[in-house]
C-alpha cells in the first residue's frame, strides 16, 4: 500500500507530533508498505522513507502567517483562497499514485488553514486518496486557540465531519469531544494511543532487539528471569513447573534463561534435552525462552542488563551457589526477588526477598509469585503498559487493522 503522511513539520524537526510521525513511518515501512512524508520542514527518514516539500505547507510560512493574522481578526481575504489553490495544486501533485493520506493535526487545529481548506477542496472534488484524520489536538476545544477561532469557512472544516473519512484520536477523552464537535457516533472514532519505543527507551544492545524479535518475549507478561547456565544444580525444572502452575492466574507469563550450557559437563546436554521436552510435555513451547537456542555463543554483560530491565521479577530457584549474583542485580534492577531457600541467598536477601524451598511444591511459589503481581500497582502498570502502549503493540494492534 502507498501511505502518504502529512503534517505542518517531520523529524528531525522536535515534537510530539513530529516523534509520533516517525515511529508510524517506521512501523509502516518495516510492515511492507510504501510510505511518503509530506511537509514543509523536516528530512527524508532513508530512502525508504522520502520526503516530498511543500513549502507553503508550513505553519510558520511568511504567508501563511500573513494570513492566518487575517484570520485570528476573522477576515477569511482573497489571500487565504489564493493560498489554498496553490496548495492544492502542490497535495495533488505529492499524492499521485497515493492509496492513502494520513493528515496529522492539520485538519484539528488552526495553524495553517488555507492547508486545510486546501484539502477540503481536492477531498470535496475526490481527487483524494482515503483520508484518514488524526486528531492529537483539537483547537474548537481548547480554550488557548478559541479567541482564535470564528464562526464559517474556513474555522467550520475543524469542527465538521466532511464524510468518507476515518477519525483517529489518541486518547478517550479526545473521542468524546471529537464525537461531540462534529455531531459522530463515537464508535465510529477510532482511539489509538501514543507509545513508547523500548529499543530506545531502554537504549537495548543490538543483540537484545534480535534475541527480543526472534523470542517475542516482551508480549507476555509477567516476564520471569533466570540468569543461570544451564546445570542441574541451577533447578531450572522447578521454574517450569512454577510457570505452569502460574499460567493458571497469568496465561500470559513466560520465562527467559539466560545461559548455555554448562561448559565442563557433557551431563549438561542430556539435562537440556530433560529441560526441552519437559517444556513440550508442559505446554509451555512459546512460553519458556532458553536463549541458547536463540543465539549461539556468550552473551555479554551489557544484554544480560538489558533483560533484567525488560523482565517484571526474579526466579532463582538454585539449589546450590556460592554467591549469587543474579539477587544483586535483580536488586540494581528494582526486581523483585523469588529465590530458593539456600544460605547463600538467604543471607543476601534477608528480609527483602520471596524464598522457598528448593523442594517446595511449584504450585506454592506459583500463588506467591501471583499473590505479588496481582497487588502491586507498580507491576500492575509495568505489564499493562508494556502490553499497549509499546510501538509494536499499538502497531499491531491497532493501526495494521486500520490499513
Amino acid at each position: 500500500m502507498n501511505i502518504a503522511i502529512l503534517h505542518y513539520s517531520v523529524p528531525p524537526i522536535v515534537g510530539g507530533v513530529e516523534s509520533v510521525i516517525a515511529h508510524h513511518a517506521r512501523l509502516m515501512s518495516a510492515d511492507g508498505h510504501s510510505v511518503r512524508l509530506i511537509a514543509a520542514r523536516g528530512s527524508a527518514m532513508s530512502e525508504q522513507i522520502p520526503l516530498t516539500y511543500i513549502p507553503l505547507a508550513d505553519s510558520r510560512h511568511e504567508r501563511v502567517a500573513q494570513v492566518k493574522t487575517q484570520l485570528d481578526r476573522g477576515e477569511a481575504t482573497s489571500d487565504l483562497d489564493s493560498l489554498r489553490d496553490e496548495l492544492a495544486d502542490e497535495l495533488k501533485k505529492a499524492l499521485t499514485g497515493m492509496d492513502v493520506l494520513i493528515a496529522h493535526n492539520v485538519c484539528s487545529l488552526n495553524k495553517n488553514l488555507a492547508l486545510t481548506a486546501a484539502l477540503h477542496k481536492l477531498h470535496q472534488e475526490n481527487q483524494l486518496p482515503h483520508l484518514i484524520l488524526w486528531h492529537h489536538d483539537l483547537a474548537w476545544t481548547t480554550p488557548r486557540y478559541l479567541p482564535e477561532m470564528h464562526e464559517g469557512y474556513p474555522w467550520n472544516l475543524l469542527k465538521t465531519d466532511w464524510g468518507k473519512t476515518t477519525h483517529v484520536v489518541v486518547s478517550e477523552l479526545r473521542r468524546e469531544e471529537l464525537a461531540d464537535l462534529m455531531q459522530l457516533d463515537r464508535d465510529s472514532v477510532h482511539v489509538i494511543p501514543n507509545g513508547v519505543d523500548m529499543d530506545r527507551f531502554y537504549k537495548l544492545e543490538t543483540l537484545t532487539q534480535e534475541l527480543l524479535d526472534k523470542t517475542h518475549v516482551l508480549d507476555a507478561s509477567p516476564i520471569l528471569l533466570l540468569p543461570v547456565r544451564i546445570t542441574p544444580r541451577k533447578n531450572i525444572e522447578l521454574a517450569l513447573w512454577t510457570l505452569a502452575a502460574l499460567k493458571k492466574d497469568f496465561p500470559h507469563a513466560a520465562l527467559v534463561v539466560t545461559g548455555p550450557l554448562g561448559p565442563h559437563n557433557v551431563n549438561n546436554i542430556k539435562y537440556f534435552e530433560i529441560l526441552t521436552d519437559l517444556r513440550k510435555q508442559l505446554g509451555l513451547v512459546g512460553s519458556v525462552h532458553f536463549l541458547a537456542e536463540a543465539h549461539n555463543g556468550f552473551l555479554p554483560d551489557e544484554v544480560i542488563a538489558d533483560f533484567y530491565r525488560v523482565s517484571d521479577a526474579l526466579l532463582f530457584p538454585s539449589r546450590e551457589e556460592g554467591f549469587g549474583i543474579p539477587l544483586i542485580e535483580a536488586a540494581f534492577s528494582h526486581l523483585p526477588a523469588f529465590c530458593a531457600d539456600i544460605p547463600p541467598l538467604r543471607k543476601l536477601g534477608l528480609g527483602d526477598a520471596q524464598f522457598f524451598s528448593p523442594d517446595e511444591d511449584p504450585a506454592k511459589i506459583a500463588k506467591i509469585i501471583a499473590d505479588y503481581f496481582q497487588n502491586s500497582m507498580s507491576a500492575r502498570l509495568a505489564m499493562r503498559a508494556r502490553a499497549s502502549f509499546r510501538w509494536e503493540a499499538i502497531y499491531r494492534q491497532h493501526i495494521a487493522p486500520l490499513l
